[in-house]
């Protein structure tokens, strides 16, 4: 199986070198020009690894490196940037990039370093492309898709995101303040009443199913379980 590569670069030149080059080494590339062009792709197409420029028009690298870690955890992805200053080097690694390669760079180093880090997050590539089973539900946080036998619903970023951190805390008391932290990155009261609109939003999508249940606890936060019917 080819190994898929989203290059996420603004500059013509730079950006078609690098899809040309790892092309050559049996890579499949593709190139989209900031942040925003990169999540529609995530959208339409499943990637390996993502090479993403820091200084970008619409959306930046930052900004999307932000949004990649709520939405595709598990997905690796490496800066290539012309900013050398050690706050933003130590800044974007503690934004869960795996590496950080500064320009101008040698192509082989580059091709080197995307090899190690496929090396080490193999089995996390596996884990972002499962299949969740809810009751009668199949999640895809991956293409952001909650399906059934007769449908198939598109979910927002923002309801995989809260799916999926339900599901990995599922039978726990789960506080509010953690669920704002982690996905809304502030707990405030606007940010919290959008997470009540949000718990309301996938309690109606999952109502097919009357097993599954989000429960609220007062002042507290909320218990995301399915019924033992065995």
């Amino acid at each position: 199986m080819s190994i898929k590569i989203l290059i996420v670069e603004d500059d013509d030149d730079l950006g078609n070198l690098l899809k040309q080059y790892l092309e050559l080494n049996n890579f499949y590339a593709h190139r989209v020009y900031n942040g925003i062009e990169a999540r529609e792709e995530l959208h339409r197409a499943s990637y390996h690894i993502l090479i993403i420029d820091v200084m970008m028009p619409k959306e930046d690298g930052f900004t999307l490196a932000e949004k990649l870690a709520v939405t595709y955890p598990h997905l690796p992805f490496l800066f290539v940037t012309a900013r050398k200053m050690k706050e933003d080097i130590i800044y974007g690694l503690k934004l869960g990039a795996d590496d950080y390669i500064l320009k101008p760079f040698d192509a082989d180093e580059l091709i080197q370093r995307v090899r190690n880090i496929l090396r080490r997050t193999q089995n996390m590539i596996q884990v972002a492309e499962e299949i969740i089973q809810i009751g009668i539900y199949k999640f895809e946080p991956h293409n952001l898709t909650l399906s059934e036998t007769k449908s198939q619903r598109i979910l927002t970023e923002k309801e995989s995101s809260l799916l999926q951190y339900l599901c990995q805390h599922q039978n726990q008391v789960i506080r509010r303040n953690d669920i704002l932290n982690h996905l809304w990155k502030e707990s405030d009261f606007f940010n919290g009443r959008s997470m009540d609109v949000f718990i309301s939003r996938l309690r109606k999508y999952l109502a097919g199913d009357s097993t599954i249940h989000i429960e609220s606890i007062r002042s507290i936060g909320f218990r995301f379980f399915i019924d033992d019917l065995k």
